[in-house]
Order: C-alpha cells, then sequence, then structure tokens
C-alpha cells in the first residue's frame, strides 16, 4: 500500500511526533477561521446596530437559533466525512479516501438545496412559533429568507473545510474565509448606507460572501493531489461511504438539531421579556460565540488527532491528544471568559449604544460566559468520542445531559412565578454543561477500552 505523505505546509501528520505543537498548528488557523465565519453574523448585527437601530439588531439576531436549528443536522453530517476522511488519511488508503471525498462533496450539494427549500417555505411561521416581537417579525423574515438563498454554498464550504481538516489542513479555509469575511463587511456597509437596505442589505452581503468561500474551497480540492482531489465528473454516492458518513454524521446532526432546538426554546423564553433584552441577549450571544468558537477548534483538532490515530491504531497517542486537547480548550475558555467579565461593557458598546441593553448583556456574561470553559471541555470529550468511532453515545448523552435537562429547567423552575425572570434562563446553562461533561468523561473511558479490545494491532479498523 502507498503512503500517504503529510507533505507540503498545509497537510500534518498527526501520528508521528510532538502532539502538542501540530495541535496548535492545526487548531490556531481553525481557530482564526472560526473566528471569521462567525463575523458574516456579526458585521450583520454590527452594521445594522449602528447604522439602522436596535430594533433592526433584534430582527437579525433573533434569527441566530433558528439558523442553527435548520442547519446543524448537516453540519453534523459533515462531521462524519471529517472521521472517515482522516481514518482513510491516517491508514494511507487512497481509494477509500477518494470515494469519501465524492460521496460527501454531493452530500453537500443535495443538503444545501433541501435547507433552501425549507428555509424559504417556513421562515415566518417558525419565527411566529419562537414568539418573536411583533415589531421585529416582518424583518426579522425577510433577513431569514434571503440568508436560506446560500445555505447551498454554507454547506459545500462546510463539507469541503471538513475534508481538508481531515487532512490536517486549516490554512487555507482560514485564507478563504478571510477573503469572503472582508468581503462581507465591505458589502454590508455597501448596501445599508449607499442603497439603503437595512436587513435585506446585510442577508444579500452575507449570501455573496457565503458562495464566495463556497467557490473557493471547491477550487481548493480540484486542484489537490491524490486521494483527496475532488474531480466532478466522479460526483457519486458510494453507499457504504454514506452509510458510514450516516453512522457518525447522523448523531452529531441530531445532537446539533435537538440542541438548537432546545436554544429556540430558550430563546422563545427570551423573547417574552421585549426587544430591548431579546437585543441585549443577541448582542451577548453573539460575543460569547466568538469564545465558542475558539475552543470549538480543539473540539475540531481532538477529531482529527484521534482519527488519524485509530487509522493507524495509536491508542496511546489517542488518548494523549484528548488529554492535550482538554488542556488547550481549558485554558484557552478561561482566558477569554476573563475578558469577557473585564471587557464586557467596550464589547457590547460595539453592537449597541443604548445603556439598557448594554446591561441586559453584561448580565448574560455573568452567568454564561465567564465559565464558558465548561462547555468546552464537553464538546472537546464528544470530539475524543467521535474520533474513534463512537457518536450514538455522545449523542445520547448530550441530548439528556444539555437539551433535555435545560428544557425541564425552562418549564418547571422558570415557570415558578418568583423565578420567572431571565437569569433563570441563564442558569440552565453551566448546570448542563458540569452534567454533560462528567457523564462524557465516563463514556469515553469505557468506550475506549471497548476499542483496543476490538480492534488489536493487526486488524485495520472499519467502524
Amino acid at each position: 500500500m502507498t503512503k500517504v505523505k503529510a507533505a507540503g505546509n498545509y497537510k500534518i501528520d498527526m501520528c508521528t511526533g510532538p502532539i502538542l505543537p501540530k495541535m496548535l498548528r492545526f487548531a490556531l488557523p481553525l481557530m482564526a477561521s472560526s473566528l471569521l465565519q462567525l463575523l458574516f453574523n456579526a458585521a450583520d448585527i454590527i452594521v445594522v446596530g449602528q447604522f439602522c437601530g436596535d430594533i433592526y439588531t433584534a430582527a437579525v439576531g433573533s434569527n441566530g437559533a433558528l439558523i442553527n436549528l435548520l442547519t446543524n443536522f448537516f453540519i453534523g453530517l459533515s462531521v462524519g466525512t471529517n472521521v472517515l476522511a482522516a481514518r482513510y488519511f491516517g491508514a494511507d488508503n487512497h481509494k477509500d479516501l477518494s470515494e469519501t471525498v465524492h460521496t460527501s462533496m454531493l452530500i453537500s450539494v443535495i443538503s444545501g438545496v433541501f435547507l433552501t427549500i425549507v428555509g424559504l417555505f417556513t421562515a415566518g411561521e417558525l419565527l411566529k412559533i419562537m414568539n418573536t416581537p411583533e415589531n421585529v417579525l416582518g424583518l426579522a423574515t425577510e433577513y431569514l429568507e434571503i440568508y436560506f438563498l446560500g445555505v447551498t454554498a454554507t454547506t459545500i464550504y462546510n463539507f469541503g473545510s471538513a475534508l481538508l481538516r481531515a487532512i490536517g489542513d486549516t490554512k487555507r479555509p482560514l485564507y478563504y474565509l478571510f477573503i469572503s469575511g472582508v468581503l462581507n463587511v465591505v458589502l454590508n456597509l455597501f448596501f445599508v448606507i449607499v442603497f439603503d437596505l437595512d436587513v435585506a442589505g446585510v442577508a444579500i452581503a452575507t449570501v455573496i460572501s457565503q458562495i464566495t468561500s463556497a467557490v473557493l474551497v471547491v477550487r481548493c480540492l480540484m486542484r489537490e493531489t491524490g486521494g483527496i482531489k475532488l474531480v466532478v465528473k466522479k460526483l457519486h454516492i458510494h453507499r457504504d461511504k454514506l452509510l458510514q458518513i450516516i453512522k457518525i454524521g447522523l448523531p452529531a446532526g441530531i445532537q446539533g438539531t435537538l440542541f438548537s432546538l432546545s436554544n429556540v426554546v430558550i430563546q422563545s423564553s427570551i423573547n417574552l421579556f421585549g426587544d430591548n433584552v431579546v437585543s441585549g441577549n443577541a448582542d451577548a450571544a453573539n460575543i460569547e460565540g466568538f469564545v465558542y468558537v475558539a475552543m470549538n477548534a480543539f473540539y475540531q483538532a481532538v477529531i482529527s488527532f484521534t482519527s488519524q490515530n485509530l487509522g493507524r491504531r495509536n491508542f496511546d497517542r489517542i488518548k494523549r491528544s484528548l488529554l492535550i486537547g482538554l488542556a488547550c480548550v481549558t485554558v484557552t475558555g478561561v482566558l477569554l471568559g476573563l475578558v469577557l467579565i473585564f471587557f464586557g461593557r467596550e464589547l457590547m458598546g460595539i453592537y449597541t449604544s443604548t445603556e439598557v441593553v448594554i446591561e441586559v448583556g453584561l448580565e448574560r456574561f455573568a452567568y454564561v460566559g465567564s465559565i464558558y470553559f465548561l462547555c468546552g471541555i464537553m464538546d472537546c470529550l464528544v470530539g475524543g468520542l467521535r474520533g474513534i468511532g463512537y457518536s450514538f453515545a455522545p449523542m445520547v448523552v448530550s441530548l439528556m445531559g444539555a437539551c433535555v435537562l435545560r428544557l425541564v429547567w425552562i418549564a418547571t423552575v422558570f415557570n415558578i412565578p418568583e423565578y420567572h425572570v431571565v437569569e433563570t434562563v441563564y442558569i440552565s446553562y453551566p448546570i448542563s454543561w458540569i452534567v454533560t461533561a462528567a457523564v462524557h468523561a465516563v463514556c469515553f473511558i469505557f468506550l475506549f477500552r471497548r476499542v483496543k479490545r476490538k480492534y488489536p494491532p493487526e486488524v485495520v479498523p472499519e467502524h
């Protein structure tokens, strides 16, 4: 079997050498890339907040939970793509890697078209179900309908970048998102200031930037060599690869969707307190999103490192990769949480100058943002489980601990009159993170032992 070399400046062989430097080399560009991707929506909120007003901020911000609900299922499927491709890359298997690439990219197109159709026909009604304030509903619907015109480009980019991450390439997705991110900001200002298009303008700018990033990542894959190379005429659903992607990605997708569903319920609860609270919560959640994606880079790193090493059957290295990932995510979350506490007012001031809105955001930081590292620990443990081929177990644990628990909290504690305040909603986050992370840790210990028994050194793992 011909060895796949991690050659050039982009690919990373995660199966040999010191782990921490390679994990940082993988995670830091991915972190920057994720931050730029988050700037798409942040730029929308900042521009409408500064040039249009807080009600426009609420219109854009109130869509976040719903957009995640409708897209996270297919983003979860891309986790299956990442795990499978990394395993074949680690095992030096060109043929199966190529089949994974072409199956994945065709899935991305089909998924995106489906999401666009669903989004266009259901946007308004879904926002009504979420108790979106009446004075915000029309603008929010307009933004959402335009946003979904670019969803196919988003799914193509997510699947394409998942394939690149599988071979350790997190630099080029960063370059592409930098280009599209700058384009998004420029077009936001152009459409809002010059054409006075408010939420429609920022939505159109987002769609154009999404298309740009998708085109660039597809072009990158088409110019690659070896099993990772994309050839349009080879696009085909290979049944065995589809089933393996679904086996790993479907639970991740279901988890992401139901997680988002719980966030929609939480958003609906927050919507009950009026547009100032909606706006302040949206601004603060957007800022916290930067902390989340910084930590999420190490979750992605753990998936790729454990997957490649499972392909090579380096079990000790799998364990060490997870522990290093947990250390990195904790340090990142703690440091950025301190930034939210000490510079929260200045950060909120980027989004709005309304004092009551700023105070709402600062209150959320105190309850959620300051201890966000707990969420990072929870996610890293999930990454370790998915990397060794187990996706159903973390799905069940996450849904019970971080989804069902929150919904029960809202249905019970939040509905007690003296606790019917927004702070009660915020408290549900850290409680769910602690419970879920603890159970994930126990699951990893148990399932990792099973993997070592099931796949002795002479057997190539095929979950």
